[in-house]
Parts: structure tokens; C-alpha cells; sequence
């Protein structure tokens, strides 16, 4: 019973591995790289990829998020095709796929190929949040008075005489009361 457990252990700890390392191998075999993976709109974008072979370049599309198609040329790195694009402001946060596909530069066999990769927008990146500084108000308030009271000093006056009159007729009643008179 106890090396069943620890073989059924084993298995499953191999096959949590397994499964770990299985997107990090296949980003390597070709899938689209995408730097800075998390942006704010504004930003500039590299994507890059190895699935379109030696010398190969690519047709990308981010017009998912607005950006619409951009090119993937060979790099100075072997095997590698690099191309940039740029947020617009006007996109919204969120998740978007952008896409490549090979031309047939890089042999046959790469010839259509497409790869993927997910850009993510948000309202600011960690990168530009260290850089900008939060504004700082400035001027006054303008919080108005209400509409019960005006600019009228007389109106404001009698207001004021108002809540004395109010107050004095509480406590007049309140003393009353502490002396035992009936009300």
C-alpha cells in the first residue's frame, strides 16, 4: 500500500512537471513572443518568433487591439524575424491575440505557418507606473453654499437668528424639565 502511494505520488509530481514545462518548450519551438507581454495604451511592441526559419519574415496582425498589420523582417539573432508595432491611446484593457504568418522566405516547410501570442492592455504598466508622478490638485474648491442661503447678507442674518432662536427655546425647555415643571 505505501509504494503504491509512493509511486502514484511520483507519477503525478512527474506529470505536474511535465505539464509545466510543456508552454515554455513550445514558446521556444516557434510560438510568438510578444515584449513587454503587459502594455498601456501608447505603448511601442516587439514580437518576435523562430517559426519562420532562417531568413524568413513574417506578416503580423494586432489588429485585434487596433493596430492593424506590421512586419516581421529577419534579425541579426539566427533563425529569429522581430517586428514592432504601436497601441493606439484609444485602446481598451483587456487580453488581445496577436497573430503572424510566414512568408515562405525561410524554406518550404515555414511556408503559412501562423503562430500566436496574447498581448495584454492595461490602464497603466508597471514600467510606466514608476515614471510618471501622480498630478497634484490645484486651486479651490468650489464646494458653493447651498441653495438655502444666498449672497443676501439679510437672508444669511436671518437664517443665523433663526437657529439661535431654536436653541434657546431647547434649552429654556430642557432646564424646565430638570426642575420638575410640568410642560
Amino acid at each position: 500500500m505505501r509504494i503504491a502511494r509512493l509511486l502514484s505520488g511520483t507519477a503525478l509530481a512527474v506529470a505536474a512537471t511535465g505539464a509545466l514545462a510543456a508552454p515554455a518548450s513550445a514558446a521556444a519551438g516557434g510560438g510568438l513572443e510578444i515584449h513587454p507581454a503587459t502594455v498601456s495604451p501608447g505603448s511601442t511592441v516587439t514580437v518576435n518568433t523562430t517559426a519562420c526559419g532562417a531568413g524568413g519574415t513574417a506578416t503580423g496582425d494586432a489588429s485585434a487591439v487596433g493596430a492593424g498589420p506590421f512586419t516581421l523582417a529577419p534579425s541579426t539573432h539566427p533563425e529569429d524575424a522581430v517586428g514592432q508595432f504601436k497601441v493606439p491611446p484609444s485602446a481598451q484593457p483587456g487580453t488581445y491575440e496577436i497573430v503572424a504568418k510566414c512568408s515562405g522566405a525561410g524554406g518550404p516547410a515555414t511556408k503559412n505557418k501562423q503562430v500566436a501570442g496574447d498581448l495584454m492592455v492595461t490602464v497603466t504598466s508597471t514600467a510606466d507606473a514608476g515614471e510618471r508622478q501622480q498630478p497634484h490638485p490645484k486651486g479651490h474648491v468650489k464646494t458653493g453654499v447651498g441653495g438655502a442661503l444666498g449672497p443676501d447678507p439679510v437672508q444669511t442674518a436671518a437664517g443665523v437668528a433663526a437657529l439661535a432662536v431654536a436653541a434657546a427655546g431647547g434649552t429654556w425647555l430642557l432646564h424646565r424639565r430638570a426642575r420638575g415643571d410640568r410642560i
